[in-house]
């Protein structure tokens, strides 16, 4: 074949929204789940904008019993005069154009979440179907799209004397993974945002199931800081709570902050925002809040004799130990790090939050010194600790445990000949017996394997000493080469899939649990990098003839035989695997190991704090908390085995 010709021809220039059909992941990330619900927050955020201009108390939010989403808010209403430039409805200049929308400047909106005027019209771009109806002037509007191009053009369908926008949207299927809402993860996301606007009501109902709540709270981020700590103690009864605002250089800005610590330390829970638009990726109004905090009781502890002298220097780790905290800023024009907002990039913002919390602080501090010796105390405690794990950890090193470059494979793993990180897998198998099978079936080139013995170490309950004397976490760290914890070195990741390949049984599902509890406690940016994965090894064989086909669990096993082994015609044999060792090569291999066969799935983290939550719980020390749970949800729990 010749090669293609490569001149003016060759250049593609995409017009409107096609170029966001073509590349949607550069503009809400992906196209899986996060991708899916990203566009429900676009249009929130944009009726949540209403409401930080004044003109907004109310709205509402429905997932339709088709598979769309309903959007209302009592705002002013979208224009709907002819645009000056394009004489188009103002309306559809929005739903249509990139780069279109009122948030350029702050004559409309003084602060926003959505400044790109990209938001709505890549809803609408992703959506199979989308309608527009506006309250306005007195009358009711709406105008309809399909995969981001008009179908109906604006009418007046009624009067009304309300004002407001109502936006129903249906994703296309020809874009997302899947496209059924989660109702969880939206109404977390719409608590979250009363939460950061006291006054502010959302509704919420779920026409699927007839699922209906309502958001609305007074105190603000005091009352989202009580929510993080939930049931755990906190070395206060009250969370401190700093706000400020003024002009900087022409720029309204405004900080408010809520903070506690809990009494027994653990991972810091920060949950920071700009414009009410969720930062899970930090930035800059983050630096600002550490450098304040940690600078601020490093000053005040001294000055006022909180710290011993041959206490160790306290840095901001020691110091936000066990902290709980909610960072909200606003500001005019912020710099967001892509259009996903994940991460705030206005340096405005690092001084302004330093200065504001430095000054805030130091007040409340030398207001309430009791309280402040309380901090520097859990501080201290939370410094000795540090200090014995990295004597653990420099014990280990110097048995050539962390030191990966001189640290060898361990002798258990069947490493793959590809040295390029980005197409080497590891799959981490239950036992020599599956891990033979794995090693008969696994491409060479690109597939690891490494056998563990037993069960892992529960991480959670176990101090760093114990963790790093297990020989299975050994293996562990020494085969995935990055180090753990502070040690944590990215660049020497040798498997860009880490995956968990247990036997498809109950005793499997405690090693998989085993293993996250792992990666997440000691090995977060691998979780947070997408790196671990989850096999997904079949449970049954049916075959009948010459036909075969493998189900996953019972259902799977129950829908074959009503459907494709309808038992006519010929007897069913069903085969119940007991373990992945029983398996032969060739079925492992077409089963589970096979990449354009297998089904892995990506083990991510949308809620941090939820999920450090529910490890604790699941996985710590306090057996009557777990008890409590389990009773309270054993009503949920099927296929249970005995």
């Amino acid at each position: 074949m010749p090669p293609a010709k490569y001149d003016a021809t060759a250049i593609a220039v995409l017009e409107g929204l096609e170029a966001v059909r073509k590349r949607p992941g550069m503009y809400i990330g992906s196209t899986d789940a996060r991708g899916l619900h990203h566009l429900v927050w676009e249009v929130v955020d944009n009726a949540v904008d209403e409401h930080l201009a004044g003109h907004a108390k109310r709205i509402g939010v429905t997932l339709l019993g088709d598979g769309g989403v309903e959007v209302h808010d009592d705002g002013r209403g979208i224009p709907i005069g002819l645009h000056a430039k394009v004489r188009k409805p103002a309306v559809e200049v929005v739903m249509t154009t990139l780069h279109s929308g009122g948030k350029f400047d702050t004559q409309s909106y003084a602060v926003s979440g959505g400044l790109h005027g990209v938001g709505i019209s890549v809803v609408n771009a992703l959506s199979a179907r989308a309608e527009v109806e506006v309250r306005r002037d007195g009358g009711r509007h709406r105008i309809s799209f399909a995969r981001g191009a008009r179908t109906a053009p604006l009418e007046r369908i009624g009067t009304s004397r309300q004002t407001g926008t109502t936006v129903r949207f249906w994703p296309d299927d020809e874009v997302f993974e899947h496209t059924t809402f989660d109702a969880d993860r939206i109404a977390t996301r719409l608590r979250e945002t009363c939460l950061l606007n006291p006054g502010l009501r959302i509704d919420f109902a779920d026409m699927r199931d007839g699922r209906r709540e309502t958001f609305s709270y007074t105190r603000g981020l005091a009352d989202f800081v009580s929510q993080l700590v939930g049931d755990d103690d906190t070395i206060f009864d009250r969370p401190i709570l700093l706000r400020h605002a003024e002009e900087v250089d022409g720029q309204a800005l405004a900080v408010d902050l809520a903070l506690t610590w809990l009494v027994v330390g653990a991972d810091e829970r920060l949950r920071s925002y700009v414009n009410v638009i969720r930062t899970p990726d930090g930035g800059t109004h983050e630096e600002g809040f550490r450098k304040a905090l940690t600078g601020t009781l490093n000053r005040w502890g001294q000055a006022n004799r909180a710290f011993r002298k041959r206490d160790p220097a306290l840095t901001g780790d020691d110091l936000r130990d066990g902290l709980v905290a909610v960072l909200s800023v606003k500001l005019p024009d912020p710099q967001f790090e892509g259009q996903t907002k994940a991460k705030l990039g206005s340096a405005v913002m690092r001084r302004f939050v330093e200065r504001c919390i430095n000054d805030g602080l130091q007040t409340w501090l030398d207001a309430n010194a009791t309280l402040g010796r309380r901090i520097c105390k859990q501080a201290q405690l939370a410094a000795r600790a540090r200090e014995a794990a990295r004597h653990a950890r420099d014990l280990t090193r110097r048995k050539g445990l962390l030191d990966t470059s001189s640290a060898g494979l361990p002798g258990k793993l069947s490493d793959c000949s590809s040295r390029v990180p980005e197409e080497c897998e590891l799959y981490v198998v239950e036992g020599d017996s599956a891990g033979g099978s794995s090693k008969q079936a696994r491409d060479r080139q690109t597939q690891a394997i490494l056998p563990l013995r037993g069960k892992v170490l529960n991480v959670e309950k176990a101090q760093l000493r114990r963790i790093l004397a297990n020989a299975e976490i050994q293996h562990l760290i020494r085969a995935i080469g990055t180090g753990i914890g502070d040690d944590f070195d990215y660049s020497r990741l040798r498997y860009h899939k880490v995956i968990a390949m247990a036997d498809a049984d109950v005793d499997g599902g405690h090693i998989t649990t085993l293993l996250l509890t792992f990666f997440y406690r000691m090995m977060p940016k691998l979780v947070d990098g997408g790196h671990v994965y989850l096999a997904q090894p079949p449970l049954y064989q049916l075959r009948k003839g010459t036909q075969m086909a493998y189900a996953v669990d019972e259902d799977e096993r129950d829908a074959l035989l009503r459907t494709t082994f309808s038992r006519r015609g010929g007897d069913v044999k069903v085969m119940r695997f007991k373990g992945l060792g029983e398996m032969d090569h060739e079925q492992l291999w077409a089963t589970t190991m096979d990449p354009a066969r297998r089904t892995l799935l990506q083990v991510t983290v949308d809620d941090a704090v939820e999920a450090d939550r529910m490890f604790g719980l699941l996985m710590g020390e306090s057996a009557a908390d777990r008890r409590e749970w389990i009773e309270a949800n054993a009503r949920y729990a099927d296929n249970i085995d005995a």
